[in-house]
């Protein structure tokens, strides 16, 4: 790809050329125009790692822990690691745009994407995807930012209006935008689902026009969310270059009309088409060829990043009595639902195929000390759907997984010939890329063997989006072609899991095979916006428990063992894209399982896995360690259990608010669309604010983390030099352990002239430390964003005359001991626009 004179270009191009530049021509692929040298560039999910250009048996991809796991880790240094990784991954997989972060903001711990964002705290936020855009944007790959903004929730998120006050929007939702502009200047800006006071964001002029490439002065090309276009005219003239995906349904012919009839003018057109061929330009110099062959770099140091990532992301969140860190040579019982199954990414577009992925029992045993005793079982359930079946199968090939075939008839066609054979290992497929067949109702076949592993029932699950049935020995066992619900599967497009009970024999070998139609055989009306005309198939599959004799049974091992491992939590069936959760509640017997093997064995861990909080209260108070793991991508066993025996001293700190109960977070009576709008009812009391403003007390706070050290904090020096506070104390490992110590520094008005929080994260430093050593740490504030509000009478920011108080601490919770406090004096008010 050559880099091509814009302005020379532009003015040769004819208005149908133009326009055909305002929309993607696929999913992932932008329209080239060969004759003027312009090529096609491509774009490719996501967040936590890049997945190329295929949902549907995709090239395997490093997957990164999850948004909350990198805005834990409190390092944006290690996150700009992290983005250089993402964009040499990404020029494997041949694309010139990574669709990610994102930092929407988690205002209740509801929300299905809460796990892709980094925090609660704009600042955290924004410092943060800051790091990761700067290490992506190194590599010369383009980071495109999202989701701007207030798309902070899945129900009805195409169509509901989030209605907020001016000061929320710039104080908390804007800001880690702003502070990403500010510091890393992200090429492309993604727009959210969703409108705010009444109009979509994708053809707000307010917010894309004015705000953004206004008074942010940020120069790049804005796209909309998939699907996310919702006017023709309206988004060409707020700001909106790129309509995806492609083909387009609201520009080509509609947009010519629109020129035609004055509705947007020849010179809004070029404006776009000139911030798309500036996007153009800015992917040639990746040197990225066009419609390059995807591929993959697995590299050990790779696999060493993403190690270290993971496992310092991890929370230590209690510790009594130091059962942490666990001993390499005591009998160990790991029990769990996510301690055999590598629970290492959330679901829906964030996720991908991972290179590898470890899960923790394979990590802890590989670091206990040979002939060491190790029980395992299950403990309980937590799946929603049934574990996917892939992994658990035989392919004919004698792989593991399933056989794959398509055909253009039904299977009541004998002589049928298949168009394409695969192995597939993750049976969860969402055909929405699969361009093999010719037409849109096509036929497929999954076969693979299973060994049954004791007696007992088995109980297999289907869903789909098109019609299916399977077999097990030719036996129908699930039926889900002839009735069928609508669920939540496939973006909301796909059925409920139907589920059917087998008798399995221990040792006997059992072929399973589904009967698959594409999309058009399904019998639902769905609303769902993101449709796919091959459909989507998911298998799955599980023993059935008698959950109570379950407990005992592991409650029994857990007194056999010096030490006990419980591998906890939610998965991708509970946190996705498409759907919110219900509560904040552990699924099943999960709290009950916590319970009893905590009154069994005093030296009790528990590993819990949530991308958000999740209700901690039935055992909190009789368990003595919990370390909260995240989704952690390919290493997240190995770091689990190089947290969990000491290799790791863990540093990282929360990077949201942990409310008792979900009644107490200040969104909870304002979250979910409501007759089309949600209202931001608790303004910019937004996580810790609200708490700490309503002396509402938290499982854990914001910015709580432990170590297998102890820190502690020497003077404090507040100075303004300049425009910026400069906040600066020694810091000391008390410890016999090195470690990391994260600074958060906090300012509160003293007489503010409205209502303001207590006090606010302004700035925030880690430092590692030897044991016993000291290092002089010091945070940078500019003045303007360490004291400032928003104004709405004045539309602008302001800075207020007075005194302000500053708190270095270890959390947003002022534990004596645990912080310091200095001050500082502005002395006159002013106001400020811009960034």
């Amino acid at each position: 790809m050559a880099a091509i004179d814009v302005e020379d270009v532009l003015s040769k191009l004819t208005n149908p050329q133009k326009i055909s530049l305002l929309s993607g021509i696929d999913f992932w692929h932008t329209q080239a125009i060969p004759e003027h040298g312009i090529p096609s560039i491509r774009v490719t999910d996501g967040p936590n790692g890049v997945r190329g250009t295929r949902f549907f048996n995709g090239i395997p991809a490093a997957c990164f822990p999850c948004g909350t796991a990198l805005g834990a880790t409190w390092d944006p240094a290690l996150l700009r690691e992290a983005g250089a990784v993402m964009g040499e991954e990404s020029k494997a997989k041949g694309a010139h745009v990574i669709l990610g972060p994102t930092i929407n903001i988690q205002r209740s711990p509801l929300g299905g994407r809460g796990f892709e964002s980094l925090s609660e705290d704009p600042v955290l936020a924004g410092v943060g995807a800051a790091g990761l855009v700067n290490g992506i944007q190194d590599t010369g790959i383009v980071a495109c930012i999202k989701h701007f903004v207030c798309n902070d929730q899945e129900h009805e998120r195409n169509a509901v209006d989030v209605i907020i006050t001016n000061r929320a929007m710039r104080e908390i939702y804007l800001l880690a935008f702003q502070i990403a502009v500010r510091d890393s200047k992200p090429g492309s800006f993604m727009t959210a689902y969703n409108k705010v006071n009444g109009t979509h964001v994708s053809e707000n002029p307010k917010i894309l026009k004015d705000i953004l490439r206004g008074e942010w002065a940020w120069e790049g090309m804005t796209m909309s969310d998939w699907y996310g276009t919702y006017s023709t005219s309206e988004a060409i003239n707020a700001g909106l270059d790129l309509e995806m995906p492609g083909p387009s349904r609201l520009r080509g012919g509609l947009l010519q009309g629109a020129l035609a009839s004055n509705k947007v003018t020849e010179h809004a057109i070029t404006q776009r088409a000139r911030e798309v061929l500036n996007l153009v330009n800015r992917c040639a110099a990746s040197g990225i060829p066009e419609n390059a062959e995807e591929g993959t770099r697995d590299t050990p140091e790779t696999a060493a990043l993403l190690k270290k990532i993971s496992a310092n992301s991890i929370v230590l969140l209690k510790n009594e009595g130091n059962v942490l860190p666990l001993k390499k040579n005591k009998s160990t019982l790991i029990v769990g639902p996510n301690a055999k199954i590598a629970t290492y990414c959330g679901g829906g577009s964030a996720s991908l195929l991972p290179y590898y992925a470890v899960t923790p029992y394979d990590g802890i045993t590989a670091l206990l000390e040979e002939g060491t005793e190790v029980k395992y079982t299950v403990g309980c359930y937590s799946h929603r759907e049934l574990p996917l079946l892939g992994a658990q199968l035989t392919s004919e090939e004698g792989k593991p997984g399933m056989t794959f075939r398509a055909y253009n008839e039904p299977s009541s066609v004998t002589d049928r010939q298949p168009i394409d054979e695969l192995t597939i290992l993750r049976t969860s497929e969402f055909f929405i890329d699969y361009y093999k067949p010719a037409q849109a109702l096509w036929y497929g076949t999954f076969s693979g063997t299973y060994e049954a592993e004791k007696d007992g029932d088995y109980e297999f699950g289907l869903a789909v989006y098109g019609a299916g049935k399977l077999y097990v020995n030719d036996e129908l066992v699930v039926d889900n072609e002839t009735t069928q619900t609508q669920g939540q599967a496939f973006f909301g497009s796909g059925t409920v899991e139907e589920k059917g009970t087998v008798k399995l024999v221990k040792g006997e070998k059992y072929n399973v095979r589904v009967e698959f139609a594409s999309a058009p055989a399904c019998k639902l009306v769905s609303d769902a916006v993101v449709v796919a005309a091959g459909g989507g198939i998911r298998i799955g599959g599980a023993w059935v428990i008698d959950a109570e004799e379950e407990i005992k049974n592991a409650t029994a091992l857990a007194k056999e063992v010096d030490q006990v491992i419980i591998c906890a939590g939610l998965n991708l069936d509970w946190e996705s894209e498409g759907y919110d959760r219900a509560d904040m509640d552990l699924p099943g017997h999960m709290p009950a399982l916590i319970t009893a093997l905590s009154a069994a064995n005093p030296n009790t861990v528990v590993v819990m896995q949530s991308g958000t909080p999740v209700t901690l209260s039935p055992f909190l108070s009789n368990l003595p360690a919990l370390l909260h793991a995240w989704y952690g991508g390919n290493e997240t066993g190995n770091a689990i259990a190089s947290v969990v025996f000491g290799e790791t001293n863990p540093s990282a700190k929360l990077p949201l608010s942990w409310p008792v109960r979900l009644e107490d977070n200040p969104a909870y009576l304002n979250y979910r669309s409501e007759r089309g709008r949600t209202l931001y009812g608790e303004d910019v009391y937004v996580g810790y604010r609200y708490y700490e403003a309503a002396k509402r007390d938290v499982a854990f706070a914001f910015g709580h983390g432990l170590s297998y050290t102890t820190f502690k904090f020497g003077e404090i020096k507040v100075e303004l030099v300049d425009e910026e506070l400069v906040v600066s104390l020694d810091v000391t490992n008390a410890g016999e352990v090195d470690g990391a110590e994260v600074v958060q520094v906090y300012v509160a008005q003293d007489s503010p002239s409205i209502r303001r929080p207590v006090k606010e994260l302004k700035g925030f430093e880690k430092v590692f430390l030897a044991a016993g050593e000291t290092k002089r740490v010091e945070v940078k504030v500019q003045v303007k964003y360490a004291t400032s509000f928003w104004d709405e009478a004045r539309e602008a920011w302001i800075s207020e005359k007075g005194a302000y108080k500053v708190f270095a601490s270890d959390s947003s919770q002022l534990v004596e001991g645990r912080y310091l406090e200095g001050g500082f004096e502005v002395a006159k008010t002013s106001w400020w626009n811009g960034i």
